[in-house]
């Protein structure tokens, strides 16, 4: 520092200036060198301000398609691509920049005619130094002689879970007709926040629709089924009153300095409710066909057909060479081989025919010709691998041999191993399951028994042993499971065998049911809906996984038998009584069946028989997940640091932002 003091010195002589010149422009030199450092001053911690724009803000018989927005400081904008909505939608999208003290907007599509434009910035905008986030911020204009400004509002939901849908774009109809969705794009538009929710801006008197679309191909108008969408017949006519609202003002993060009341324009609707889904897939063609393991191959298809594909073999006789299994929806087929020859077989080649949906949307036969479907595994290096595994087994027979130990001269065969899945302590509702490797040759039941203990004795316990629906490979054991009853299932040996021909290993484990004791009982008195639809009432654990489920009866759901925890309550009205949640139709007016939650967690403990009234529709469905269970968290928004406080509280001085001087304590 002592060098830079002479140099500017020596130049303030060559110069002939006067020493104070130099004083000053060291001191410059040493303020400029401090402006970084927390010591140095107060925090900017005001968001940036328009101070002007071009066309003015709120004007009419707007012709330009620039835009220019000044601000009192550098500003940056963040991701201006998905967080700036242009209302109306424009097909062509705008470019928007950020340039210093300026953002100027260029709309590519051509304006229209007496229409009202808004360009909603949401949070993007923000001060270049101190990311001071300017909030909510739209910018408006007309084409023609009057501003429209009207706001409608809502939240976009997940039908399926009343999950908040986020960055879903909601829009306008002014015609009615359901066919305007699918030909027409939308008039105004707005995009969902972290909560679902959203706020249209800029709407002129008038009856309205409103629909959500995830766009997927920038046209603003459904046309993909695969996009989520949500609508209803609800229609509206926007209005507003005069209000006043709470606002909080706050001293520092932990201390509330006053509460404001703030009169303000409340615009209506403002609780409006859509329920987004997806279709179920139509368009059906076949997504790929591998072989992981030998012996089988598999075909995977977008969805599934009511008719199986036809396989011709080309270097193999395909007929009976297959047992098949199919998935519930049939969209994935496995074809277990049953003759080892073709396990051997590297190479399989086939014709194969299949129901494939055509450019007109029309299901069609479908022939792939000379299909290959190769073994990832190739049959040489399984029989080194085979071989490997019988020479390491013979070397530790020989050590045996060699320590006098106990030793086998014939490697074994390998058994069938079955999947038991029985807990040693089981809930009296629960059913016994096994799942086979492979599909079976035959299986005997006669080789399998359930014994219970009742003072001491076993004594044989009734049963039933049958197939799991839709699952070629799952087999259940269904019994009267009796509290604090002890049972043993015992399973003879080779009572099952695979198309391979092996074979089962004996099998026996203890099973105690728990007593009574051990459990809550849950019955809920419900009301708020009045159809006689099946009604399905679950109960979530902390994860939102169902744990229990089952058909409410009358206006009461009840449910035995659960562990002591913490729950949640979720219900649908299962329409076509399947058993399963189904989505919506738009073509076919279908909405997709409704869902409801409990919007509170309900606790079950020990020898507890809990009681619980339930209205359904009581609760504003945006309101009903508990936050616990949401997945989409909201509360995202940036917010003004207001460092300043926290730096007036740490050097014990009291600050008063909206004034210059700051009063000592």
């Amino acid at each position: 520092m002592k060098g830079i003091f002479s140099i500017i010195k020596e130049k303030a002589k060559g110069k002939g200036l006067f020493l104070p010149f130099y004083l000053l422009t060291f001191l410059l030199f040493v303020a400029c060198a401090r402006m970084g450092s927390p010591d140095g001053g107060w925090y900017d911690d005001d968001p940036p301000v328009v101070i002007g724009s071009e066309p003015a803000e709120q004007s009419t018989n707007v012709k330009a398609k620039k835009i220019t927005i000044l601000f009192n400081e550098y500003i940056k904008l963040e991701d201006a691509t998905n967080k700036v909505i242009v209302s109306p939608p424009q097909l062509e999208a705008p470019e928007i920049k950020a340039a210093g003290k300026k953002i100027i907007v260029e709309l590519q599509d051509s304006l229209k005619e007496n229409t009202t434009y808004t360009i909603d910035f949401g949070d993007a905008i923000s001060d270049n130094n101190e990311n001071n986030p300017m909030g909510s911020y739209t910018f408006s204009f007309s084409t023609g002689e009057q501003i429209d400004t009207m706001e409608v509002a809502g939240y976009v939901l997940d039908a399926s879970n009343l999950e908040p849908v986020k960055g879903i774009s909601v829009g306008l109809y002014d015609d009615l007709a359901d066919s305007a969705f699918k030909t027409k794009p939308m008039m105004r538009i707005s995009r969902t926040d972290d909560n679902g929710h959203f706020i249209i801006r800029g709407v002129a008197p008038g009856t309205y629709r409103a629909f959500a679309l995830q766009e997927m191909d920038g046209d603003f108008r459904f046309s993909q089924r695969s996009e989520m969408i949500a609508y209803n017949h609800d229609t509206f006519v926007p209005g507003s009153k005069p209000d006043v609202r709470i606002d909080t003002i706050w001293r520092d993060s932990l201390h509330i300095d006053a509460l404001r009341q703030t009169p303000y324009t409340h615009f209506l609707p403002d609780d409006i409710i859509l329920l987004a889904f997806t279709h179920t897939p139509t368009e059906r063609y076949l997504v790929k066909s591998e072989r992981k393991d030998a012996e089988k191959f598999s075909l995977f298809f977008s969805c599934g057909d009511s008719l199986l594909p036809v396989i011709k073999g080309l270097n193999f006789e395909a007929d009976s060479a297959f047992v098949i299994e199919a998935t519930e929806k049939r969209d994935t087929i496995h074809y277990w081989l049953r003759d080892t020859t073709l396990v051997n077989q590297d190479t399989l080649r086939m014709d194969i025919s299949y129901m494939m949906t055509d450019t007109l949307g029309n299901l069609v036969l479908q022939t792939d010709s000379a299909v290959e479907i190769l073994a990832k595994v190739s049959y040489e290096k399984r029989q080194k691998e085979k071989a490997k595994e019988i020479e390491t087994w013979q070397k530790e027979q020989e050590k045996k041999k060699k320590r006098d130990e106990k030793y086998d001269s014939i490697y074994p065969v390998t058994p069938l191993k079955p999947n038991y899945n029985i807990p040693t302590k089981m809930d009296p509702d629960k059913k016994i399951t096994i799942e086979m490797p492979k599909p079976l040759l035959r299986y005997d039941t006669a080789a399998v028994h359930l014994y219970s203990m009742i003072d001491s004795v076993w004594y044989e316990a009734p049963f039933t042993f049958q197939t799991v629906p839709h699952k070629l490979r799952q087999f259940e054991i269904l019994a009267e499971w009796q509290p604090g009853i002890e049972y043993s299932l015992e399973i003879d040996s080779a009572a099952f065998e695979d198309i391979h021909g092996l074979v089962s290993d004996p099998f026996k484990q203890g099973i105690k049911v728990k007593t009574l004791d051990e459990y809550s009982t849950l019955t809920l008195n419900l009301s708020g809906i009045t159809d006689t639809l099946p009604l399905r009432v679950q109960l979530l654990n902390s994860s939102g996984n169902v744990i229990k489920e089952v058909l409410a009866k009358g206006s009461t759901a009840h449910f035995d038998y659960i562990i002591p925890a913490k729950y949640y309550v979720r219900a649908f009205v299962d329409a076509n009584d399947n058993g399963i949640w189904d989505t919506g139709d738009y073509d076919a007016d279908l909405q997709p069946e409704d869902v409801y939650y409990y919007n509170r967690e309900i606790e079950c403990k020990e020898k507890w028989d809990v009681t619980q009234s339930w209205d359904l529709t009581g609760t504003l469905r945006y309101k009903q997940k508990p936050t616990a269970l949401l997945k989409q968290k909201g509360g995202n928004k940036k917010k003004l640091q207001n460092r300043n406080a926290k730096r007036a509280q740490d050097l014990g001085i009291e600050y008063n932002k909206d004034k210059i001087n700051i009063k000592k304590k």
